[in-house]
């Protein structure tokens, strides 16, 4: 952005409110802050005031100004830069092969089950990792068309979720430990593995202090009384901590039991235990002092 902004930092505000500082905005909001100039994350502009007024890019900009300058917009971006970053792309890398993975498994057995009947009886009941592998090592040899065709289908769909296999092997060797570095303590918790606390750590982003009170965190999971829009990643990683502990965590159980004999129901009690794992995840969300 050299150029036509030289200098502009020298008259910028002594704010600048940016929309998306964790997507679309993000290569701006690091441009802005190298500068040495503070920026605000703004929310989207109210779905009222849009249908009352319009949307158009000038009225989002005087909506994020005024949102600025009123202190409404007051939230630090959630940051690019740091472990967390990259815990969250190689995250992207994972989802998507794990995603991939059991599509193609889903396929196999797909084919297996519609395929001749040799094949039918060879694969029809066995065990993910050991039809992968049996898929993967199919010699087929041609014959009659169909069944020439699906030995080759499955070879290659096993073939392929080998591989994703592999993949996602190489991705966990590299997600682990920048995990285990960054927050050790939230490793230690009971019922929080590597990748829950993957989703923890990437929705807090890179700068946690942005998050001002275990409340307000609380807000972000959307396990507030008035939940947060963009709490999804941490809701359901919350969700998966409850979800463990209810099934072998005996105060958890303790606690479900009393809850329940007290007339609330399963989702209510899902509720409040999230609740209880949000505040007590929040302290390990920032790396350890060095």
């Amino acid at each position: 952005m050299p150029g036509c902004w030289d200098g502009w930092a020298d008259s910028a505000p002594c704010a600048w409110p940016i929309e998306g500082t964790g997507s679309y905005g993000a290569g701006l909001a690091r441009h802005i802050a190298g500068a040495g100039v503070r920026v605000v994350e703004v929310d989207r502009s109210d779905r009222q005031d849009r249908r009352r007024r319009g949307k158009s890019d000038p009225l989002d900009a005087i909506s994020a100004a005024r949102a600025a300058q009123s202190g409404r917009a007051r939230g630090a971006p959630r940051g690019r830069d740091g472990t967390v970053e990259a815990i969250r792309v190689l995250m992207v890398a994972k989802r998507t092969a794990r995603s991939e993975r059991t599509q193609t498994i889903n396929q196999a057995r797909s084919l297996v089950l519609t395929g001749p009947d040799d094949l039918r009886v060879r694969f029809a009941h066995h065990a993910t990792a050991f039809l992968v592998a049996e898929l993967a090592g199919l010699r087929p040899r041609p014959g009659a068309t169909v069944g020439y065709a699906t030995r080759i289908a499955l070879r290659e769909l096993g073939r392929r979720a080998e591989f994703l296999d592999g993949q996602l092997e190489r991705l966990d060797e590299l997600i682990f430990p920048l995990v285990t570095a960054h927050a050790p303590g939230l490793l230690a918790l009971y019922g929080v593995g590597p990748d829950t606390a993957a989703l923890l750590l990437i929705a807090a982003g890179d700068h946690p202090a942005r998050l001002r009170s275990e409340a307000a965190w609380a807000h972000l999971c959307a396990t507030a009384p008035i939940p947060a829009s963009s709490g999804k990643t941490a809701n359901h990683a919350l969700w998966r901590i409850v979800i463990t502990r209810m099934s072998s965590h005996p105060p958890t159980r303790a606690y479900v039991d009393r809850r329940s004999k007290e007339g609330l129901s399963k989702t209510e009690i899902i509720r409040c235990l999230k609740r209880y794992v949000a505040r007590e995840v929040y302290p390990h969300l920032r790396p350890p002092a060095s």
